[in-house]
C-alpha cells in the first residue's frame, strides 16, 4: 500500500490595493529608497486600509478564490489552521472567525503563532492530519496585517513589513507527491531581539504602554540578521542532505521574504541558482506568515507536477524550519 502524503492541491493569495513605496516612507521617517533597497531588497509593500478591517478580511478573498479554483465548497473543509502574528482579536481564534465568514460549517480550527515561520509550521502540522487519515481537506492560511503593529516613526522596522495573505489546501496523495520531509526548530532565547513589548498577559494594555509605543514590533536588526542568515540557510541545506538532494534536483527554492541578503545566503548555502529562487520581496516586503504562500501563489503556473520544492523560513521566537515537498499538479 502506497504511503499517503499531504499534497498541496490548490493555492491562492490576496494583497491589499494600497501600495506604500520607499519614496512615501522618505516623507515619514529619516530614510531613502537607496538605503532601503540596498539593505533589504524592498521597493514597496501593500497596506490594508479601512476602518475595522483585520487579517481575516484578507483571508476571505484568498480562501474563496482557492475554493473556486479547486471546485469545492467551504462546507467540505475539515480543518482550518490560521497562521498569523496579527489575529483579529486575542480570542476567539481568527480561524474560527474565517470559518464563519466563508461558511465552513464542518471545519474546526485554531490559530498558530510562530512569527514568520508560522506558515511553514502550519504546513508541518496540517500534514499530520492528512497522513494519519484523520482528515481529507485541511486549509492552511498564512496572513498578517503587520501595519497594525508597525510603528511608522521607527525606521528600523517600518521599512520592512507589509500586509498580505495566502492559503493552500492539503489533500491526500498516494502518487509520491506532497510534503516529503519537514524540519522545525525553535530557540526561546531569541525573544530579547524580536518581540512586541506589551499587549500580552505579562504587560497588558494600559495608558502607559500605549503612550510608550510598546504595542509595536520591536527588533534588534543586527542580532536577528546574524541568527537568521545562518539558521535559515543551514536548515534548508539539512533537509536537502537528509533526502539526498543536490541543487540540480531542486526546481524551486521558496524562502521566507524577510531580507534579500538572507534569501541570497540561503540560495548560496544550498547551491540553488538565482533563476530557481522565488523572490517577490521587492513588491510586498515582509508579510510575515504571508510570504511563502504568496510566493507559491505567484509562481503557481510555473510549477510542474513532480517538481522538488524547498521551503525555508525564520521568525521571531526564534523559530525556523524547512520543508521538502514534491508539487502535486
Amino acid at each position: 500500500m502506497s504511503k499517503i502524503h499531504a499534497a498541496i492541491t490548490a493555492v491562492n493569495g490576496y494583497v491589499p490595493e494600497y501600495v506604500l513605496t520607499n519614496h512615501e516612507l522618505e516623507t515619514m521617517v529619516d530614510t531613502n529608497d537607496e538605503w532601503i533597497t540596498t539593505r533589504t531588497g524592498i521597493k514597496e509593500r501593500r497596506i490594508l486600509k479601512g476602518e475595522g478591517l483585520g487579517t481575516s478580511d484578507m483571508a476571505v478573498p484568498a480562501v474563496e478564490g482557492l475554493l473556486k479554483k479547486r471546485g469545492i465548497g467551504a462546507d467540505e473543509l475539515d480543518l482550518i489552521i490560521f497562521c498569523t502574528t496579527t489575529p483579529d482579536r486575542v480570542f476567539p481564534a481568527t480561524a474560527n472567525i474565517l470559518a464563519d465568514k466563508i461558511g465552513a460549517k464542518n471545519a474546526w480550527g485554531w490559530d498558530l503563532q510562530a512569527a514568520c515561520s508560522g506558515f511553514l509550521f502550519g504546513l508541518a502540522t496540517g500534514s499530520q492530519f492528512i497522513e494519519s487519515g484523520k482528515h481529507k481537506k485541511v486549509l492552511v492560511v498564512g496572513g498578517d496585517k503587520m501595519s497594525a503593529i508597525t510603528n511608522y516613526k521607527d525606521r528600523a522596522t517600518c521599512i520592512i513589513f507589509g500586509d498580505g495573505c495566502g492559503a493552500v489546501l492539503l489533500e491526500p496523495n498516494d502518487e509520491g507527491n506532497g510534503i516529503i520531509d519537514t524540519i522545525t526548530r525553535s530557540d526561546g532565547s531569541g525573544v530579547a531581539y524580536l518581540h512586541q513589548k506589551a499587549g500580552g498577559s505579562v504587560r497588558p494594555a494600559t495608558h502607559e504602554t500605549v503612550d510608550a509605543l510598546e504595542h509595536f514590533a520591536y527588533q534588534e536588526g543586527q542580532a536577528v540578521f546574524k541568527f537568521a542568515v545562518t539558521k535559515m540557510a543551514d536548515v534548508a541545506a539539512e533537509v536537502m542532505e537528509r533526502n539526498n538532494l543536490s541543487s540540480d534536483d531542486i526546481a524551486w527554492l521558496v524562502p521566507h521574504q524577510a531580507n534579500k541578503r538572507i534569501i541570497d545566503a540561503t540560495a548560496n548555502r544550498t547551491g540553488v541558482t538565482a533563476d530557481k529562487v522565488i523572490v517577490n520581496i521587492e513588491k510586498y516586503g515582509n508579510t510575515t506568515n504571508g510570504t511563502i504562500p504568496l510566493c507559491l501563489w505567484e509562481w503557481e503556473n510555473k510549477f510542474k507536477k513532480g517538481d522538488n520544492l524547498i521551503l525555508a523560513a525564520f521568525g521571531g521566537g526564534f523559530t525556523w524550519g524547512s520543508i521538502y515537498l514534491k508539487w502535486a499538479y
